[in-house]
């Protein structure tokens, strides 16, 4: 048998009829279509990149919310240590009076030049 007598068919070397390969259609813009698709796997690369710089800011926006936390309680403590320091003022205004000083140490027990202290135990206070 000859190729001619069956138009379109060509014997390979075993005899088995050859087919012929069909060329694929071109997109509209003339170019070959491939087999990965560019554009998704651009977006799925934006996206994790993406992911990525958000998750490099996670660490230092929890250190920034830490201090903030911490700089509120500081001036929570200065603003005592502020109202202890009026109030250590006023005592030490009040203790420049020479009357003053010695109520406070009488207060705290102490007698002057050529008193004499007692001690009387058994009352309550």
């Amino acid at each position: 048998m000859s190729a001619r007598a069956h138009p379109g068919r060509a014997y390979g070397a075993r005899g088995a009829p050859r087919h012929r390969a069909r060329v694929a259609p071109r997109s509209r813009s003339g170019r070959r279509r491939t087999r990965v698709d560019w554009e998704r796997l651009g977006r799925r690369v934006l996206v994790l990149v993406l992911f990525a710089v958000l998750a490099s800011y996670l660490n230092p926006v929890i250190n920034l919310v830490d201090d903030w936390r911490d700089s509120r309680t500081e001036n929570e403590h200065f603003a005592a240590l502020q109202r202890e320091n009026a109030r250590l003022q006023d005592r030490v205004k009040a203790l420049d009076d020479p009357d003053a000083a010695e109520h406070e140490a009488r207060r705290l027990g102490m007698v002057g030049p050529g008193e004499r202290a007692y001690v009387i135990r058994g009352l309550s206070h």
